[in-house]
């Protein structure tokens, strides 16, 4: 493949965008690929630009998608995956309300991503490390994409303000994990080209899913004292997308997310996108007294976690020489020291801190502890036996522990007393924090 990536900058393909992939792979630090082993064919597909955004001509196709498969519903296996979306095979466009900082439009939901879920629930994320892209303005623009450029920068906003490194995020965490997207299934593949149709695909569901008018017309609308159910919720949605439901995702009683469900016939460039029901109970709203607050209102709640590959908090511990030797791994939470991590990877508030050894690798570091090698397995940060690679990390510039260049870290939960949290790389569940360097 890098032969063949080689030989289009010869050939003056993609030009700048295509040498600044290349740098990037060169240099790339994401997390091993997690592609199941069930992907074992390729074929071919069509491509469908999407949004009129003036693009050149890109990766043609002599093979299309004919009799192709519902995802999620084949009662056989399927190995063409560049017709059949697997193993992730139900998407999700998912969706913010930010209201505190106040993201995007006031009368518009924004992007958070396009997910490709295994049909049980499971999910794969960053499974191509050689793909992490993270110039993603350079991409779009070197095909002429301006006009998604500038839709994205208006509707798929990071709250903390750094759009670059969310769509980063998003691209290398669930984009690389979309089997129709793969450069193998293009056959005439102009590197990069497959960034575009992600964002498109995704940017062309959300224009089809106005949450905000849907809302509004069943009498739903922000409000700082008027409270709402999940079954009106639920039914306002339903009026215009009938026969299926959606996640809805709140925080402390306020509704701050939807994420609609598809399954796919044909590929994601050109197939036919179906709702579907969520594949699994997901929700995380209560039955009464959700709040859906205005933007901008001072009332509301301030947002506790990160979606984007933007720093957490800057760390006010001393983490020494960052990541050499033998030291501890300490979380910060919103600035201040909040237990550590112990020698299986999870986060634990209280007790003795695990001894971690750092040792150096030809792009950053690896990690052990006394129960192995430590990596990211399933998008978790895991020690032990179960980890048969380890990963390599990246310390950012404020000293803060990186996995693909991102140096945020998640839970569900803020860790208390005996009890221990699993510990995510990136921002995606509830809490964040980062991860510093202890000298012992």
């Amino acid at each position: 493949m890098l032969d063949e990536l080689v030989q289009a900058g010869r050939d003056g393909v993609h030009n700048a965008a295509a040498a600044a992939s290349r740098a990037l792979v060169a240099d790339s630090t994401a997390m091993p690929s997690l592609r199941t082993l069930s992907k074992i064919a390729f074929g071919g597909a069509q491509v469908l630009l999407g949004g009129g955004g003036g693009l050149p001509v890109e990766g043609t196709y002599t093979q299309t998608c004919p009799n192709a498969q519902l995802s999620c519903h084949n009662t056989t296996a399927v190995t063409d995956t560049c017709c059949f979306n697997a193993p992730g095979g139900q998407f999700l466009l998912t969706q913010f309300w930010d209201a505190s900082p106040a993201t995007g439009p006031d009368d518009s939901w924004t992007v958070h991503g396009l997910w490709p879920d295994h049909c049980d629930g499971t999910f794969d994320a960053n499974c191509d490390s050689t793909r992490a892209y993270s110039n993603i303005t350079a991409i779009l623009n070197s095909f002429g994409a301006t006009d998604l450029l500038s839709y994205m920068n208006t509707y798929w906003k990071d709250y903390k303000g750094n759009d670059e490194s969310f769509w980063y995020h998003e691209w290398a965490k669930h984009g690389t994990c979309i089997s129709t997207l793969e450069p193998d299934c293009y056959d005439d593949h102009k590197p990069t080209e497959e960034v575009v149709h992600f964002f498109q695909k995704a940017v062309d569901l959300f224009k089809t899913l106005p949450s905000y008018e849907w809302l509004k017309a069943a009498g739903i609308v922000p409000s700082t004292t008027a409270t709402y159910t999940t079954a009106a919720i639920q039914a306002a949605i339903q009026a215009k997308r009938p026969g299926v439901s959606v996640t809805l995702g709140c925080r402390s009683g306020v509704l701050n997310e939807i994420w609609y469900h598809y399954d796919v016939r044909g590929s994601i460039q050109t197939g036919k996108f179906e709702p579907s029901n969520p594949d699994g109970m997901k929700s995380t709203c209560p039955a009464t007294g959700i709040k859906y607050p205005p933007k901008n209102a001072a009332s509301s709640p301030p947002r506790t976690t990160t979606t984007a590959g933007s720093p957490a908090p800057t760390s006010t511990a001393a983490p020494g020489t960052p990541f050499s030797g033998k030291g501890h791994l300490d979380v910060v939470l919103n600035g201040a020291s909040k237990g550590c991590i112990i020698s299986k990877g999870t986060w634990y508030a209280t007790g003795t801190c695990a001894t971690f050894t750092a040792a150096t690798s030809s792009n950053g570091f690896t990690l052990s502890s006394s129960k192995g090698k430590c990596g990211v397995v399933g998008g978790a940060l895991s020690c032990g036996n179960g980890v048969k690679t380890a990963t390599t990390f990246t310390a950012s510039k404020n000293g803060a522990l990186a996995a693909g260049g991102n140096a945020v870290w998640s839970a569900d939960r803020v860790a208390a007393g005996s009890s221990q949290q699993t510990v995510y790389a990136g921002g995606d569940h509830s809490s964040s924090f980062e991860i510093t360097w202890r000298s012992s």
